[in-house]
């Protein structure tokens, strides 16, 4: 493993991770019967669990985070919640908005800084987000969270601002095959478009976020030449709850790095993010539940007898 630091060796393997770092070496209680498709066993079992290792986890954390800077790490990194947009958006059965508002009001609570929470796009092309309205206008906002939409055009950016939005994020792609496919327009005519949202936004004193799709590779294309991406260290992280999601333009995909797994890597590297993992894996249980489906969350299921769907 050459100089990677001994936090990382152990984030290979979630079962050791498991073993020593949440459970304190403790084995893990037998599953119980038949749960719920999607559901933690109880949650009571999950509070129990969290109180059990919360201090172990401090320390650990405290010790870890030293060795991370040394080690070059980033001390902390941000991690922008996509669940509610990116996550649901590929689901083929429509997810009912007070779903989608209850899932957002739970994430709200696990110190997730910010949560992408619907996109101003035309429901015609994505009809999961057809009622990003009502969910703007239904969702418990909380102090020090950002609640970001997607606004692919001015018009899309105006009808979120009337939406009550107060940040937006404005995507593009470093592959020409991906941008035609995902937004039907070429990186140029792209830019241009966004040329105008992010006008309109600074204008209006709106913070506006910077997507680049394929960055790292496309999956029509290939591999990516780096000279077409801005190249730096990486402190912002995006994932979804459960693993949920996947580009419907992007052959192959098969979902979103899950932010149970990304919370826990890091926490295995001693590297802060200020995100409670047990709520966000609650947050994970309820909409499984919902979409009764099993969770793609590594962490998830080595973690609790999530159930399987029948």
């Amino acid at each position: 493993m050459g100089t990677v630091p001994s936090a990382l060796k152990h984030c290979l393997s979630y079962q050791h991770l498991l073993k020593e770092q949440l459970w304190i070496g403790e084995p893990a209680p037998p599953p119980p019967a038949a749960p719920h498709p999607g559901q933690f066993s109880s949650e009571e079992e999950l509070r129990g669990k969290k109180m059990k290792c919360d201090s172990r986890m401090d320390w650990e954390s405290h010790q870890q985070g030293k060795e991370s800077q040394a080690s070059g790490l980033p001390a902390y990194v941000k991690i922008v919640e996509v669940g509610p947009r990116d996550g649901l958006q590929n689901e083929k059965v429509i997810v009912p908005t007070d779903i989608k508002i209850e899932l957002i009001n739970r994430l709200s609570k696990t110190g997730l800084p910010a949560i992408e929470v619907t996109s101003f796009v035309s429901s015609r092309w994505v009809p999961q987000m057809a009622d990003h309205k009502e969910v703007m206008r239904g969702i418990e906002r909380h102090p020090g969270v950002q609640y970001p939409v997607l606004t692919p055009n001015l018009q899309g950016f105006h009808a979120a601002i009337a939406a009550g939005a107060t940040e937006v994020s404005v995507f593009g792609a470093a592959s020409e095959t991906f941008s035609k496919m995902n937004i039907n327009c070429s990186i140029e005519e792209s830019i241009e478009k966004f040329e105008d949202v992010a006008k309109s936004a600074r204008n209006m004193n709106i913070p506006v976020r910077g997507y680049v799709s394929c960055a790292l590779g496309c999956p029509y294309e290939g591999n990516i030449i780096p000279a077409k991406v801005a190249e730096m260290g990486v402190a912002v992280v995006d994932s979804s709850v459960a693993g949920l999601g996947g580009c419907p333009y992007a052959k192959g995909a098969t979902g979103n790095v899950a932010t149970e797994d990304v919370i826990y890597m890091l926490n295995g590297l001693g590297i802060n993010t200020g995100v409670n993992l047990y709520t966000v894996m609650e947050a994970g249980n309820f909409i499984c539940t919902a979409l009764n489906k099993k969770t793609n969350s590594k962490v998830a299921q080595a973690s609790f007898n999530t159930g399987t769907v029948n």
